[in-house]
């Protein structure tokens, strides 16, 4: 007998912000919105510390506009901020951060999240992943 698993689940956003002050309130936003229509609304404190992170870093440390894409997957949510600038963060600092930066790595990590930079020509992807609990999806649609 051959068991055939379900595809996973993938569902996607994609937001393109502006080099602005008020794009972290706005990817907080999207986020929160995108979170309730699938039904991880409990997820969106942790998760909008992590994207205005993210932006506040691309907004902070570039010259130009940055793309915000949230990804669900069937057992995780990928935070993935894009910009313009090819300096990569150390992702081995574990000092808290000093004037030049380097707090928002602890917060992410301290959240749950897993950290990975993804090089480009004119850039880089900075990747955020948190997993979700086993049971989520189940304990929101049990009865009470």
């Amino acid at each position: 007998m051959t068991t055939i698993a379900p595809p996973p689940t993938t569902t996607r956003h994609v937001a393109a912000l502006p080099r602005d002050l008020h794009s972290p309130a706005a990817a907080r936003r999207i986020t929160a919105r995108w979170l309730e229509s699938l039904g991880h609304a409990a997820r969106t404190p942790d998760v909008s510390v992590i994207v205005s992170e993210l932006v506040t870093n691309a907004v902070r440390h570039t010259d130009g506009p940055c793309v915000l894409t949230l990804t669900a997957h069937s057992a995780s949510l990928d935070l993935a901020v894009t910009d313009h600038s090819e300096e990569i963060p150390d992702l081995r600092r574990r000092d808290g951060g000093d004037h030049r930066g380097g707090f928002g790595l602890e917060i992410m990590r301290s959240l749950g999240g897993r950290i990975t930079v993804v090089p480009r020509l004119g850039g880089k992807t900075v990747h955020v992943t948190l997993t979700l609990a086993p049971d989520t999806a189940a304990s929101r649609d049990a009865p009470p």
